[in-house]
């Protein structure tokens, strides 16, 4: 089986309580996960806590672990205001329920309203003349002090996406080590 790195791999130490790695993008469907000096259980998620029920792997160890398939979708609007209101082009579609954790990126001169790992309120799924059938969300960030409205990415200046992120934990089943994580593609049969 040949795996082909996907992003940047990142590493964090472990104990007898659960750590927990930083926001990851979600870029990929599989998660390489190599313990080093320890066996430990290894848990995925929006804000994760490890505990001896989850996923186990042994020590000095890897493991390739299923994320499912990556969520994202470009961003044509930005609402500013306690919670943020996020539009997506119109017949698109939301890739994202409401409890995922979702991270803004605009390239371009906005990028003041970029985020990182919050959480999804609600999908607008009305259906009545002028609804958003399911192409606006709701996000559990407060970005009120800004009054700078957003420029659409039809004037060239910007392009901005909204993609899945996700957070590693992962508690030492004993003593105590490092955890190595880094998203693969996966190709060939083990």
């Amino acid at each position: 089986m040949a795996h082909k790195p996907v992003g940047s791999g990142s590493s964090f130490s472990i104990s007898g309580t659960s750590s927990q790695s930083s926001v990851i993008s979600h870029q990929s469907d599989s998660l390489r996960v190599v313990t080093v000096g320890c066996p430990a259980h290894v848990a995925i998620g929006t804000n994760t806590t490890a505990t001896s029920s989850n996923y186990y792997i042994r020590t000095d160890s890897e493991s390739t672990i299923s994320l499912g398939k990556p969520a994202s979708q470009r961003v044509v609007g930005v609402i500013t205001g306690t919670k943020t209101i996020i539009d997506f082009p119109e017949g698109t579609g939301s890739p994202f329920s409401v409890g995922d954790a979702v991270s803004l990126t605009i390239l371009g001169s906005q990028s003041y309203l970029n985020f990182s790992h919050k959480i999804v309120d609600s999908v607008d799924t009305s259906s009545n003349v002028g609804g958003y059938y399911s192409t606006r969300i709701t996000v559990n960030h407060d970005t009120s002090g800004i009054l700078t409205a957003y420029n659409a990415p039809n004037s060239g200046t910007n392009y901005a996406e909204l993609r899945g992120s996700f957070k590693v934990g992962a508690i030492a089943a004993s003593s105590s080590g490092s955890l190595y994580i880094q998203q693969v593609q996966v190709s060939g049969v083990s």
